[in-house]
């Protein structure tokens, strides 16, 4: 929503003026132009053919079945072409857009027929105080978007006498389903209930008229982090960048742990305080942002087409998909372009879906392993496998940015699971553990360490402590708390690091690692010395919660010779992913 929150609640999906290419997921493309480029331009305001009511979100339901991706566009001969070009995600996403916002095929103002002989009677009063003029004067505009515009503002009593504050102004005129009522009465909980982080704009308070709602925050006028990167050339120096993602990865990690996502994470969201090189950056418009609980999975459309997630595409996503347009981010500042580039929003969610970022090309070459390594445990399609943002503050590109790792809500999720888990799958993890790198062992010493250990032990009341220690509204609203219900066993035993590792090694990331085949083989060891035991095809199946169908393939899993299960059941019951084909030998 613009320049302190001047974007409004929708997101423009940036349409290109060229004539669309409906066969690309089928033919190799060129790589995606450089934010420069004129013809394709990132920021949306520059493009006049965009349609008010386009939006960018997500394509409705995968065709394929759950749990089965499409598989990757390639041409196997050159001569063979598709006869018709593959059907486009984008209709059934714009459909669904355009019900949230309350339009037809052609956009229109005004409130939306409930049915035949009808108009739905929108409440659009918000119990917000009504004495905005009283306290503010209006100044000039700073930013515009589809639902309102930003001012800038002074204050004329109270705390914020003569102090300049950014205005958001959101038109009743324009809230014309009760959707998008509920995204502005979202918004400012979110923005109430979220304080406390250095690189989050500050909220002051909500307002409304009979015309308006007003939303007082902090005024930031150093521009758009869009802005920056364009001014650079359109890309970041390596170091340079690390700076701004720190910034980024930082107040993402405390958004997810209060229980809010996100959900539209780009450049033109990102504001600095002043104009300043050094200037901070401050994360805005939760217009699109919603609160979740830690198991909890998404599916309404929403994001902006560059940026959105594979996962949010297949409308079932979680804090995942933020973590996807970090990494879109990273890979725009460390070298201009976009990693998934099209002519057409179809073409866009396609190669989102099924293409993989280009390393390559140039300046790809000349940046660190450390920096490519860092973006591509960002955009692994496969949302269990990228790393949370609390872990990314860990990683060794960022690592001597020297920036406080915080608590990180997974380690909650993957402790709940593990003590509530079998004795076999303890065996399992704890073997797992003892193969870790040390790379990963940081995060996790990390992690222990904030929750304060008294005499090398964690209990149930530690992990209280610092989840409460962290609290703000919002996670009471999303209702984190309530995972430590689940944790319920912990309270009568005490957790050493080591078992803490076992509790919190998250299978699926290490599977992502380059040296997943090395810890793998090393932690089947571990395992065939202190836990492998004999097991049989219906425990086995009963334990991971599979039915019936599944023996016939379980019985790969356990060699025959003594019942036990071998390197590829070890993998499978560790995880429970499909593993690649190099780690299917059997001992």
């Amino acid at each position: 929503m613009g320049h302190c929150c001047s974007k409004d609640a929708s997101v423009s999906v940036i349409k290109d003026t060229t004539t669309a290419n409906n066969n690309t997921s089928h033919h190799p493309k060129p790589p995606p132009p450089p934010l420069t480029n004129g013809t394709t331009p990132v920021d949306p305001r520059s493009n006049k053919n965009t349609p008010a009511h386009s939006f960018s979100a997500s394509p409705s339901q995968s065709p394929y079945p759950a749990g089965v991706d499409p598989s990757p566009a390639r041409t196997p001969k050159r001569m063979f072409k598709w006869p018709f070009p593959p059907p486009s995600p984008a209709k059934p996403i714009m459909s669904a857009i355009m019900k949230r916002q309350g339009t037809s095929a052609a956009p229109a103002e005004g409130p939306i027929p409930e049915e035949e002989g009808g108009v739905e009677q929108l409440d659009k009063s918000f119990g917000y105080p009504k004495n905005f003029i009283a306290k503010y004067e209006l100044g000039k505009e700073v930013g515009r978007g589809h639902f309102g515009h930003t001012c800038w503002a002074r204050g004329k009593k109270g705390e914020l006498k003569n102090q300049p504050v950014a205005v958001k102004i959101i038109s009743k005129a324009k809230m014309t389903t009760a959707i998008s009522i509920e995204d502005v009465r979202r918004e400012v909980k979110i923005l109430k209930a979220l304080s406390g982080h250095k690189n989050l704009v500050k909220f002051y308070d909500a307002f409304e008229d009979a015309h308006n709602v007003y939303v007082v925050m902090e005024l930031c006028e150093g521009g758009e982090l869009l802005d920056r990167i364009l001014s650079r050339g359109g890309r970041y120096s390596e170091e340079d960048a690390k700076t701004i993602v720190v910034q980024i990865v930082s107040v993402v990690a405390f958004c997810h742990l209060q229980g809010v996502v996100h959900r539209d994470l780009k450049p033109e969201n990102f504001l600095f305080t002043t104009r300043d090189e050094a200037a901070p950056m401050k994360l805005i418009d939760f217009g699109l942002s919603d609160f979740i609980r830690p198991d909890q999975r998404l599916n309404d459309i929403v994001g902006s087409a560059y940026y959105v997630s594979p996962e949010v595409l297949r409308r079932s996503y979680s804090v995942e998909a933020d973590i996807w347009s970090i990494g879109v981010i990273t890979y725009i500042l460390l070298c201009g372009s976009r990693p998934f580039w099209a002519r057409t929003e179809s073409g866009i969610f396609r190669s989102v879906l099924r293409a993989d970022p280009n390393f390559d090309d140039s300046p790809w070459p000349a940046v660190s392993v450390e920096a490519k390594d860092f973006v591509r445990r960002l955009l692994n399609k496969d949302h269990r496998k990228r790393m949370t943002a609390a872990q990314a503050l860990t990683h060794p590109w960022l690592r001597d940015e020297k920036c406080a790792v915080p608590l990180d809500i997974l380690i909650y999720k993957l402790v709940k699971s593990y003590v509530r888990t079998s004795p076999l799958k303890r065996y399992a993890l704890k073997a797992l553990s003892k193969a870790l790198p040390e790379n990963e062992l940081i995060y996790l010493k990390a992690q222990f360490n904030l929750l304060e250990p008294q005499a090398g032990f964690v209990s149930l009341q530690n992990f209280r402590t610092a989840l409460m220690k962290n609290a703000t509204d919002a996670m009471t609203e999303a209702r984190v708390p309530d995972i430590l219900k689940l944790m319920e066993s912990l309270s009568y035993k005490k957790m050493e690091f080591e078992e803490f590792c076992a509790a919190a090694v998250n299978p699926y990331q290490l599977e992502a690692l380059e040296g997943w085949e090395n810890i793998a083989t090393t932690a089947f060891e571990h395992f065939e010395q202190e836990g492998n035991r004999a097991t049989s095809v219906e425990e086995l199946a009963q334990e991971m919660n599979l039915g019936h169908t599944a023996h016939t393939l379980l019985n790969d899993w356990i060699r025959e010779s003594d019942g036990k299960l071998n390197f590829l059941g070890y993998t499978k019951f560790v995880h429970g992913v499909t593993i690649r084909s190099s780690n299917t030998r059997q001992l």
